[in-house]
């Protein structure tokens, strides 16, 4: 037992060691989530510092512990992040110190200060206007305590301390390489069409080859639902990306720090639809696939016609998430290579309609299922593929 509890441990301290030299090599490599987090790291500690410095070393206050523990931990991911957050950890700190101080002067005594105080400040951590910055009400007030400095001397100095230390930390956030997550939209919507690319792919080469059946179907199924989890994060990061824009566009537009070209928010839809597309299209696969179901299969022909057809619109998925990670505009300048792959698609489509007449002669259950494929494949096309719908809403 004691070996196998050493393997596992020794295992894990392999993996943990793995993913610290890769993100240490994604940070040296170029700009990324890892470099961006040693910038915020590296910011944390300059305000910390800062505040150290103004509070106790220029101030001379005995109580300047308040300072840099403010600044540190409002060192956000945006700029509106800190200043939504330096309000409220600066109400929660007052709150705080005002009752525990009150506390300790009613009842005289620390330990009953305490069992008086905290219970109070634990429910108002709770309280949605502070966030996730409540929590600082309870442990300030245990501080107060515990410190013995409950008068009013020492409450002015520690709400004062906490007030500087969260200018200190928004101000540093601001001015010293504001966080943008501009990239974040990028690279998200750059891997929902790549992963949609990769899972058409995969559909094409197993219709082309003849075989599938239910437990490939699932698989397709799974590819599917991956997409989806991609497209929950496209709408967080472009959550990210609107707050991190808050206050701070203008400056970054005199300074010329980063590229402010994300794609527009109509990608993000467009892209969600392929998405869906994508599962209702391998969800009628699996449908086909089960013996128990009505619907059936079509012919291997028109398969593989099919799978053609899919290949080429996840070509086009492939060629659209490297048009999201160059920088530059945001038109669908990828126009042009798309265009060239067209005119094969119309024969392909073509085919597949003179083969869903023939289908319609020997019944509905096969019809069913190639019409439906069909559908679902011409709305993939207008929605990866340049046409005039996109080119009027650019115009």
């Amino acid at each position: 037992m004691s070996i196998g509890v050493g393997k596992r441990w020794t295992e894990a301290v392999r993996r943990e060691a793995g993913a610290v030299a890769r993100a240490v090599r994604a940070a040296r490599s170029g700009p990324g989530r890892e470099r961006d987090l040693i910038v915020q790291s590296l910011k944390a500690t300059l305000a910390a510092v800062l505040a150290w410095l103004v509070g106790s070393v220029w101030l001379g206050d005995p109580m300047a512990l308040m300072a840099p523990w403010v600044a540190l931990v409002l060192v956000q991911t945006t700029v509106y992040g800190s200043l939504r957050q330096a309000a409220q950890q600066w109400t929660a700190i007052c709150a705080g110190t005002l009752l525990a101080s009150a506390a300790q002067a009613l009842t005289g005594d620390t330990l009953g200060a305490l069992a008086l105080s905290v219970p109070l400040l634990m429910l108002l951590a709770h309280w949605p206007r502070f966030g996730d910055q409540g929590i600082y009400a309870a442990t300030t007030a245990v501080f107060t305590l515990a410190s013995g400095a409950v008068s009013v001397s020492a409450v002015g100095h520690r709400v004062g301390q906490a007030a500087l230390g969260a200018v200190i930390g928004v101000v540093v956030n601001a001015l010293v390489l504001p966080p943008v997550h501009l990239r974040d939209v990028r690279e998200n919507l750059a891997a929902l069409a790549r992963e949609a690319g990769e899972t058409l792919h995969a559909v094409a080469a197993g219709l082309a080859d003849g075989e599938w059946d239910g437990t490939t179907a699932d698989d397709w199924s799974r590819g599917a639902g991956r997409l989806e989890r991609r497209c929950e994060g496209l709408r967080s990061a472009r959550g990210w990306s609107r707050e991190s824009l808050r206050l701070t566009t203008g400056p970054l537009r005199a300074l010329h720090r980063v590229p402010l070209d994300v794609p527009p928010e109509w990608e993000d839809g467009r892209w969600s639809r392929v998405a869906e597309h994508v599962t209702a299209l391998t969800r009628t696969l699996a449908v086909a696939a089960d013996d128990d179901r009505a619907p059936a299969p079509p012919e291997a022909a028109a398969l593989r016609v099919y799978a053609r057809l899919l290949e080429l619109i996840g070509d086009a998925c492939r060629a659209e998430a490297d048009r999201f990670l160059r920088a530059g505009p945001t038109a669908l300048d990828g126009a042009g290579r798309a265009d060239r792959g067209e005119a094969e698609m119309r024969e392909l489509r073509a085919r597949l309609q003179d083969s869903l007449r023939d289908h319609a002669g020997r019944g509905a259950a096969h019809t069913a299922v190639l019409g439906t494929l069909l559908l679902q494949a011409e709305n993939l096309w207008a929605e990866v593929l340049p046409g005039a719908r996109r080119e009027s809403r650019q115009a």
